[in-house]
């Protein structure tokens, strides 16, 4: 937790002094309050999407709790995420709150996995199939680098699903575990209409988010193409799920600024763009946090009544 403190603070830092940190901020307060607000929109629907992915996830495990359910723990998750950083992460809060139910945390905990794989497996199609379907200003090398990425992870994710043939992950600790996610990965999506499903869930999930990038953009005034969006954003959102600092803090305005400066985007506009969308993402898991309340609460109560 504190080297995710020292990393945010110093790649904030770093962009404040590199960068008119003040002109962004005088472009941000000009920015169209009724975009704004359905950037807001957007990128809840992104949200709800990508929680109801998880729930039909869950319930193809056989953890069988409501949709609704599953949709208030994905929002408590994307709370400590990004309006409350700390320690214990999303996808361990998820853990948590599911486990209370009880179920077994470690059966849970792939169920998340698998989740978070499925996500990232549909960021990637959308990725390659924005990079096949439209030309772009980009460099030639990063477009062949990020061919590279986008087909080397769809072939691993499909491959994860066939660890459950390898037999001898049995004999090793991690690769047993391994191998077990895997065997209910397989499970899940040994039949493709369930996995086509699923990564259709995952594109519109990140279809929303990006769209949500995109008019930020224009409550800012800031004339950039959609389909820019759709090639220069699944990389970043790549990159801020590394979990190197707070919430993607600064690692996601480095990469923005980087990525778009190629095309001849004003790097203060995209700035202020990556700094209204991190502010968007804080504001659209608020819900989460009322919902971890109501939780907490009824927790308590069923300790007391014990």
């Amino acid at each position: 937790m504190l080297l995710k403190v020292v990393i945010t603070i110093g790649l904030i830092s770093l962009i404040v002094y590199y960068l008119d940190f003040d002109n962004a901020t005088a472009i941000m307060l000009q920015a169209s309050i009724p975009l704004l607000l359905l950037a807001l929109f957007t990128q809840t629907i992104s949200t709800l999407i990508a929680s109801f992915r998880w729930g039909l996830i869950m319930r193809k495990l056989e953890f069988s709790r409501p949709l609704l359910f599953y949709s208030k723990v994905y929002f408590i998750g994307s709370y400590f995420n990004q309006a409350l950083p700390s320690s214990i992460g999303g996808d361990a809060i998820r853990i948590l709150e599911v486990g209370r139910c009880g179920y077994k945390k470690r059966s849970v905990f792939i169920g998340v996995f698998i989740d978070r794989a499925v996500g990232v497996f549909g960021l990637l199609v959308l990725n390659l199939g924005a990079n096949l379907t439209f030309d772009s200003d980009f460099p030639e090398w990063l477009v062949q680098l990020v061919y590279l990425i986008t087909v080397s992870g769809i072939v691993a994710f499909l491959c994860f699903i066939l660890i459950r043939y390898l037999n001898f992950f049995d004999k090793f600790f991690m690769l047993k575990h391994l191998r077990s996610a895997a065997c209910q990965a397989h499970a899940l999506y040994g039949n493709p209409i369930t996995l086509s499903s699923h990564t259709l869930l995952s594109v519109g999930s990140h279809l929303f988010s990006i769209l949500t990038v995109f008019i930020i953009g224009c409550a800012l005034g800031i004339d950039l193409d959609y389909q820019l969006f759709l090639i220069a954003m699944p990389p970043i959102f790549l990159l801020t799920f590394i979990p190197i600092s707070l919430a993607g803090w600064g690692i996601r305005e480095s990469a923005m600024v980087g990525l778009f400066m190629l095309v001849g985007a004003d790097k203060t506009q995209i700035l202020a763009i990556s700094i209204l969308y991190g502010i968007t993402l804080i504001v659209s898991s608020l819900p989460g946090g009322l919902f971890w309340l109501d939780n907490k609460h009824h927790h308590e109560q069923e300790v007391k009544a014990s």
